[in-house]
């Protein structure tokens, strides 16, 4: 490869001519997704015949083949970094397709190294502008690298490329350009399933008003966008968009107002989407195009304030690993930037990282919560850098949990179908002690999740438990002074044993219900109080109970807890409720008389019983 380019001599010429420079030998980088370049490769595959060892290198690519013809053999070696539509079809059909499984965003520094090469680059610009520069539009990811480094430029300088705020070429960057009037590739996302839908609203759950959103490929990132509405002053800054951006924009949800860097504008690498989103990407100075290492520099991202990233995979493993190109062994989709933006979204001043599966295949028959990966299903993702993992059945928080920790929560948002089994695996892989349960078989109850404002102004925030709470049920026991824990316990316990507090945490949410508070200035795991019930499933009556750290007592932490036991309750079927109290624990007495008009007061020795009907 010489060591310097030669001076360009750019000149207007037929797709033939362009590609006529082609030799023996080359590798040919093609533009990806919506500026995938092809009325430059059709002209190369008619050329086919007289090449070889020619590779085409490539990202996403939409129109790389010549005809539809399902018979197709391409004549070439496709080194792909994504396996797409076309690169499944091709592999199916037994052409020669190198997958590369890498992150996009480390190709430009591979580049400027000399370790990746593109000899030939057909890219496609807009028509030059008022500047004379050809504007990559709306595919910028890795070209603007390649292009810098190829002996030979091939620009299709598409009259219906939009005239974005992007990255650039002058004229005398390109060897050849062939101009075009071609209606750029257009994608919509199939109908989604109730599935896809309920894992798009417990996404939609972790994000915060004055957010900014990295949604990557796949068809459940780009569904959570759709559950949006209520969310205010959200930005995005991501390597891909599509439409769903657009009505988020027109309904006041996305303004990028809150965003730490680029304020006011939407960020992307590249996008596909229909004609309505390259028009408005074309006439809207708020959308600015740069190449992938740029939108995905980890110090960029770092200083987002609130930056969310959604990524979808295929697999997980029960401690986090996580596969996103590969399942059962066949290659699908790709690293894409997945690896760079979770970690740096991890960095970020209130940064969630977010990965999302189905819990299950599209039958139903495969769990794809996992013991260990299978033979076949690369780790895309380690679980070191794994936080939320969501399914439809709920969230698992990953960080800074350990493996029993991991394995538990992710079990609880598998498909209840396969919890036994998993159970059963991580006993016998050692990540769970034999006397672990699951209690519930359903969906966490998401919906039940609230904030609250106590009467001396403090916010807490209040969830249900989870099995997976274990530990930090402990910590609170080890809060509480004695006399608390014997109010509580009727016992003078000096810690609690695995069932214990399994019993406070591991519920069904239909016969039994537990409900968690945390200070949110402390985090999540750091509870402050815990309320449960107890059903008798011989009748509608339940025990509740209640445990409250000392600096948080007279508060109204109680009236809460309770007020919500009693609305949980009675939507689950339960008319009374029945607290066994000391006569010594007048505060919580007086809590449970007070609770509602028809009270019933039993008196026993040391002890109170109460009967409460809502």
């Amino acid at each position: 490869m010489p060591t310097s380019l030669p001076v360009r001599t750019p000149r207007v010429v037929t797709a033939a001519e362009a590609v006529a420079g082609v030799r023996n030998g080359d590798v040919v980088f093609v533009a990806s997704a919506a500026a995938t370049p092809s009325v430059l490769l059709k002209a190369l595959f008619a050329r086919a015949a007289t090449l070889v060892d020619v590779t085409l290198l490539h990202f996403i690519t939409d129109g790389l083949l010549p005809n539809d013809n399902p018979a197709f053999v391409s004549p070439f070696v496709h080194r792909a970094l994504f396996i797409g539509r076309e690169m499944r079809a091709l592999m199916e059909r037994g052409c020669a397709v190198d997958y590369v499984p890498m992150s996009i965003a480390q190709v430009p520094r591979l580049v400027a190294a000399g370790r990746l090469r593109a000899d030939v680059a057909l890219i496609q610009t807009s028509r030059a502008d008022a500047e004379g520069r050809l504007r990559f539009g709306v595919g910028v990811d890795i070209a603007a690298a390649l292009v810098a480094k190829a002996r030979l430029v091939a620009a299709e300088t598409n009259a219906r490329m939009p005239l974005s705020d992007s990255e650039s070429l002058a004229w005398s960057d390109v060897d050849f350009a062939v101009e075009t009037d071609e209606p750029l590739p257009e994608y919509k996302h199939p109908t989604s399933d109730e599935v896809t839908r309920q894992v798009a609203r417990y996404i939609v759950s972790l994000i915060e008003d004055g957010s900014t959103l990295q949604v990557g490929v796949g068809q459940i990132p780009n569904e959570a966008l759709r559950f949006l509405h209520g969310r205010r002053h959200l930005g995005i800054h991501s390597d891909l968009i599509t439409d769903t951006v657009l009505d988020l924009i027109d309904a006041g949800i996305v303004d990028n107002s809150a965003k730490s860097m680029d304020r006011g504008r939407v960020v992307a690498s590249y996008c596909f989407g229909t004609r309505r989103l390259y028009d408005r990407i074309g006439s809207d100075a708020a959308f600015v195009f740069r190449a992938i290492d740029r939108v995905c520099d980890p110090a960029i991202i770092a200083l987002q304030h609130r930056m969310v990233s959604i990524s979808q995979v295929f697999s997980v493993d029960l401690t986090g690993q996580a596969c996103s190109d590969q399942f059962e062994g066949e290659l699908y989709g790709g690293v894409s930037a997945q690896p760079d933006l979770l970690r740096a979204t991890a960095a970020a001043p209130g940064g969630k990282s977010i990965i999302c599966l189905a819990s299950t295949t599209t039958d139903g028959a495969i769990s794809r919560i996992r013991p260990l990966l299978r033979e076949g299903e690369g780790v895309t993702l380690s679980r070191a850098d794994v936080h939320y993992v969501v399914t439809e059945y709920g969230i698992a928080n990953l960080f800074g949990k350990s493996i029993r920790e991991r394995a538990l929560a992710l079990i609880e948002i598998a498909h209840p179908n396969f919890r036994l089994g998993l159970l059963h695996e991580a006993k016998r892989l050692g990540y769970l002690p034999a006397q672990q349960s699951i209690a519930s078989q359903g969906a966490y109850p998401v919906e039940e999740e609230r904030s609250f404002t106590l009467k001396d102004g403090v916010q807490v925030s209040v969830r249900p438990a989870r099995a997976s709470d274990a530990d930090a049920m402990r910590a609170l026991f080890h809060d509480m002074s004695q006399e608390d824990v014997y109010t509580r316990f009727f016992s003078r316990l000096a810690c609690l044993s695995f069932l214990e507090a399994q019993r406070l945490c591991n519920v069904d949410y239909a016969n039994e219900v537990a409900f968690v508070v945390w200070d949110p200035q402390a985090g999540d795991g750091d509870f402050v109080a815990t309320a449960s019930y107890y059903r008798d499933t011989s009748t509608r009556r339940a025990e509740v109970a209640y445990m409250i750290r000392p600096d948080w007592q007279g508060r109204g932490l109680g009236r809460v807890l309770q007020d919500l036991l009693f609305d949980y309750g009675k939507r689950h079927g339960i008319e009374s409720f029945v607290a066994e109290v000391l006569r010594s624990n007048r505060r919580m007495v007086q809590l449970a008389s007070a609770a509602c008009e028809q009270v019933e007061v039993e008196r026993e020795d040391d002890t109170v019983i109460i009967t409460m009907t809502p």
